[in-house]
C-alpha cells in the first residue's frame, strides 16, 4: 500500500467528513495540547481535534487525501498538513500529547521500527490512541481490502508497551452509525498513557 494506492483511493470523496466515534469518546474530556493524526485521510479527525482546541499535525502519504483535507478544513484551521510516510520519516520524538492512529495500517516489521517511531512520538504524560476494526478469524465476506493479519493490531501494540506506559483502555466496542454496506460493526480500542 504505497502512495499510488492511497492516491487512487482518495480520487473521489471516500468518507463522511465526520470524526471517528471512538476518537470523540476517548478525547472529549482531555485537555487540548499537541496532537498527531496518523494517516489523516480526508481530515475528519484532524478538523474535529482542531475545533476542540488541539494544535494538530496531520500526516498522510497521499497528497490527494491531504488536498481534500486542507480544502475541507479551510485556511483558518491552523492544522499542519504534512505529506510523509512514517516508515521513512518517523514523527518527532516525544513531541505530542496525543498520537491518534484511527484505522492506520502499520505493516509488521521484524524490528518494529515504524511502530516504535510512532510510540516514541508520544510525550511523557501523553496518550496513544489506536483504533482498528475488530476482525475475528478471516476478514468479513466480501472484504476486498488488504489482509488485516499483515498489520499490527491494538492487542499486539499493547504487548509491546513497556513499563513506561500504563494501559487505560483496551476493549472491544460496538460501532455506532455504521453504514449499511460496511462489514465492520465493532472496533478494538487501545488507549495508553506514557508515564515517562
Amino acid at each position: 500500500m504505497d502512495q499510488e494506492f492511497w492516491d487512487e483511493m482518495y480520487r473521489e470523496r471516500r468518507w463522511s467528513g465526520r470524526p471517528n466515534g471512538a476518537l470523540c469518546v476517548e478525547v472529549e474530556d482531555m485537555k487540548p495540547g499537541k496532537a498527531l493524526d496518523l494517516g489523516c485521510g480526508e481530515g475528519g479527525d484532524a478538523i474535529w481535534l482542531a475545533g476542540k482546541g488541539w494544535k494538530v499535525t496531520a500526516i498522510d502519504i497521499s497528497p490527494v487525501a491531504l488536498a481534500r483535507a486542507a480544502e475541507a478544513a479551510g485556511p483558518a484551521s491552523g492544522i499542519d498538513w504534512q505529506q510523509t510516510d512514517p516508515r521513512v520519516s518517523p514523527p518527532p520524538s516525544r513531541s505530542f500529547d496525543l498520537v491518534s492512529a484511527q484505522y492506520f495500517p502499520v505493516l509488521h516489521e521484524e524490528d518494529h521500527a515504524t511502530l516504535r517511531g510512532v510510540l516514541d512520538a508520544v510525550a511523557p504524560g501523553g496518550t496513544l490512541l489506536v483504533v482498528s476494526h475488530l476482525i475475528e478469524g478471516s476478514p468479513p465476506e466480501g472484504w476486498s481490502g488488504p489482509d488485516p493479519s499483515e498489520f499490527y493490531q491494538p492487542s499486539e501494540i499493547a504487548e509491546l508497551l513497556d513499563d513506561d506506559w500504563v494501559i487505560e483502555r483496551h476493549e472491544n466496542r460496538a460501532r455506532v452509525d455504521v453504514p449499511h454496506d460496511n462489514p465492520h460493526h465493532a472496533d478494538i480500542v487501545l488507549r495508553a498513557r506514557r508515564l515517562r
